[in-house]
This record gives C-alpha cells, structure tokens and sequence, in this order.
C-alpha cells in the first residue's frame, strides 16, 4: 500500500481537483433588490437562475457565507437521482396521485439538470448511466424487492429488477444478491456544476455577493455584517447551513454525511469490477453507502460516518475524524476485494439538512414574502433544480406575473413541519438512531430471515421516518 498520507477536509475532493473559484465581493453596505437569496448553493443559484431567465427585469442577489458551493452543493456524492424526501409520507397526507405527481415531476428534473448543463455549456462530468442499488442479505433482498415494487406502483415503469447473475454482469459487488436499476439518475462533478451554474447566473445579470454571512433573515430584510438587504421576496436556501441563523437551531437538523475517494484506478482493477454503465451505486443497508466511479475512473464512495454534531454544529471546512475514514476504507474493500491495496487520496464530510419529519419542503409565505427550499435529506442535487423552479413559480403567483402551476400544486409545497427536540435530546436522538441501524445492520448480516431487523423498525418509529 502507499505510504503516501490521505488529503483530510480541505472542503472536498472536488474542490481539490477543480480549484477554489476566485472571490466574489462581499456586500458593500446596505442595498435594495426585487429578490434576496441567502445561501449560493444549488437551490440558490438555481432559484436565481430561473427567475431571472423568467423575468428579466428582476434586480435579484444571492448572498453566500463563504462561496458558492462551500456547503453541501460543493462536497455531496454527486449523485443526480429522481429521489425526494418525504414521498411516501405525501402519499399519506394527499393521496397516492399527488404523490406520483411529485415522482414524476422528480423523474423529469434529472433530464432538465443534464439538458440545462448542456444549453449552458457547464462541463461537470455528467454521465447519465442510471442509479443502481445492490441487496446483500436476505433482509435487504425483501426490502429491495418491496422498493421496487413501489416505485413501480408511484409510475416509475422503466426501473428493472435484476437477480445476482445479472447484478455482477453490472457491477460487480462482492456479495450482492440482487439490485433494482433506475435510468432516472446521472452521476457528475458537483463542484464543476455549482461553479458553472454560479457564471451563468452572473452572466444572465444576478449579483452574487460572497464572504457574507447573514445573521438574521425578517420579512423583506436580509441582515449582515456589511449592511442590510431589503427585498419583497428573501428566500433562504441554506439547507444543512440554516441552524447558524437567528431563530433556525431546530429548523433543521445538519446530519453529517462522509466521503473518500481513491487514486485513479487502473484497468486491471476494472476489469474486474465492472461499472461500464458508470451507474451511481448504493445499497439497501440501514447504514448505507452511494458511490459513483468518476470521469477519471476513480472510486468516490460515502456514508454516515459520525452523524451529529453537538448544537447543530458544523464542520471545519469538511474535516473528518479518522476512524470514519478507516470505516468508509473498510466498506470498499469489503465491497470491492479488489480494491485492498489502492490509495485513498482524499476524505472529507459536509452536512445535509434533516427536517424533523424527513420530509423536503419549497414554501412561500405570501403575507411576508419569506420563502425557503431544503430539507432534502442527502437528495438534493436533482430536488433543488424542482425547488428552484417551483419557487420561481409561487412568487410570479404571488407577484400577478403568472398564474398557479403544475408545479405550485404539488404536494410538498407550503408543507409544515415541527422542530426538532432541544439539545441534550437531540444529539442522544440522532446517536441512538444511527447506532440502532449499525447494529440491525451487523444482525441481518447474519440472519437468514428476509423480514427487516426488529431494532432497525423501532429506530424508524423513534426517528419519525416512517
């Protein structure tokens, strides 16, 4: 093995690859606009982006804390997929309908990111090789075959259901005895596509401000260190990043998620692993993992790692405790034998926003003119392109440009959710959580039985998600 050392936070691979962008001003003192967006990651610069091709005349500005795509736009798996948050829990509250409506409105998104990338000429890797997700145990095989078959039942027609033969023919994961296949998923380089998506905002005429902080969003007000920004419509778009505004700790809980990447890998090594389709890959564990083979055929993989940080903390610039790398470098190798001896050059973590039912949300508050997009729960590079496009959409309602859309009557529009237990509650939630789905996780290793671990059914019930 190389005795070359592992590159550890520097943000994230992607940026260590691509560059840091050069810094945009900060804001210079207290100003007016017709739209303010807080947050300069994808549902921000999308939001911005959509708006200003609607209405040209808009006099819109994003303010961002570091740069755009500091946060979890910068550093996520890289996975471009038809999931969202909270579908099944919409299904409940509006009927099965309005909850395919939303699938398919998620199914058709990953085609407008791929073909909105192209018109805009942004290079981020993307190769749309479909989402597959591997079964390992008995237990995992029974809930992958009642996920497809739901998907199925929610219109997603063209998803296959492979059994191990054709699985390995795919991709060739140690262990696996089936998977479910999805050609609504792309993988690509997040931090090419946010650093694309920031110049063609800017070149359509939105002012982006960076190193500027907000510290408090009120109706039509924007407060930073450097000035206020008054605006009929602020809308915050600030995902894993919300708990550090005034009044937003319990808004939404920032769960850590970690990731590696290896040295390029040669072809012997994929020869025998596979992954000509270049599917982004993931598992039906409790705990599980997501992983893409990059455009210069390297393994980037992540998963939960240490989940919580005290008081809805953040990390420093992605840094990640070492045993979560040893962990993540362990599922590798477990998944992919072939793997044991290459290096992993980079580790790093970030934070996605959790809402305290799990569900994804786009709301506008038209007595205020406040609105917010998130809550994505680690599925927020294709939801924040439907978010930004359905509040683009509330606020020309709003606003007399335009009437209701197909998009404003979706289910998860205007959605409310309570917030999450004071700490030390929190913190002892979410640490209790993620060590009862390891442990069902170890027991269905070894179980024969198909039925899904009594613990790991109590921690959903505890946790709200089901």
């Amino acid at each position: 093995m190389s005795t070359v050392s592992t590159v550890v936070g520097g943000i994230s691979f992607w940026y260590a690859q691509e560059g840091t962008p050069a810094p945009r001003e900060p804001l210079p003192g207290d100003t007016s606009v017709d739209v303010c967006i807080v947050g300069g990651g994808y549902t921000g610069l999308w939001t911005a982006y959509y708006l200003k091709k609607a209405v040209p005349f808009l006099n819109i500005t994003v303010l961002e804390a570091k740069f755009c795509g500091y946060g979890a736009s910068g550093r996520n798996g890289g996975w471009l997929y038809n999931g969202i948050a909270g579908r099944d829990r919409y299904a409940k509250l509006h009927g099965h309908e309005a909850a395919v409506r939303l699938q398919k409105a998620m199914n058709e998104t990953v085609g407008e990111v791929v073909r909105t990338a192209a018109e805009e000429k942004i290079d981020a890797d993307i190769h749309q090789g479909g989402v597959l997700e591997v079964a390992h145990t008995p237990a995992q095989l029974a809930r992958l075959k009642d996920f497809h078959s739901v998907e199925i039942a929610f219109g997603e027609t063209d998803r296959i259901l492979r059994g191990a033969r054709e699985t390995a023919e795919r991709v060739h994961v140690t262990g696996a005895v089936g998977s479910t296949w999805t050609p609504h998923g792309a993988r690509l380089h997040p931090a090419k596509l946010v650093k694309g998506l920031a110049d063609a905002v800017e070149a359509l005429g939105v002012t982006i401000h960076e190193s500027t902080p907000v510290t408090e969003i009120k109706p039509k007000h924007a407060v930073t260190p450097y000035g206020t920004v008054r605006a009929p419509y602020v809308l915050r778009c600030t995902e894993g990043f919300t708990a550090s505004l005034k009044g937003q700790k319990r808004t939404w809980l920032p769960m850590n998620s970690s990731m590696i990447v290896t040295e390029p890998l040669p072809a012997r090594i994929w020869d025998a692993i596979g992954w000509e389709g270049r599917e982004t890959l993931g598992d039906m564990a409790h705990a599980y993992f997501y992983a893409q083979r990059t455009a210069d055929d390297r393994i980037a993989l992540g998963g939960r790692g240490y989940p919580y940080r005290f008081g809805s903390a953040t990390d420093n610039d992605g840094r990640t405790q070492p045993a979560t790398v040893t962990a993540l470098r362990d599922l590798m190798v477990r998944l992919f034998p072939v793997t044991a001896g290459v290096h992993v050059d980079h580790a790093w973590s970030g934070v996605l926003g959790v809402p305290r039912d799990w569900c994804a949300t786009v709301t506008l508050d038209r007595s205020t003119g406040l609105g917010y997009a998130g809550g994505y729960v680690g599925s927020g590079v294709a939801t924040a392109n439907l978010a930004a496009r359905t509040l683009r959409d509330l606020i020309q309602q709003d606003s007399g440009q335009a009437g209701p859309t197909e998009l404003t009557a979706l289910p998860w529009v205007n959605h409310r959710v309570r917030r999450w237990e004071p700490e030390p509650f929190r913190w002892l939630g979410v640490h209790g959580m993620y060590a009862a789905y390891r442990a069902a996780d170890r027991r269905e290793t070894t179980s024969p039985r198909p039925g899904t671990d009594r613990i790991a059914k109590a921690a959903d019930r505890i946790a709200g998600r089901h």
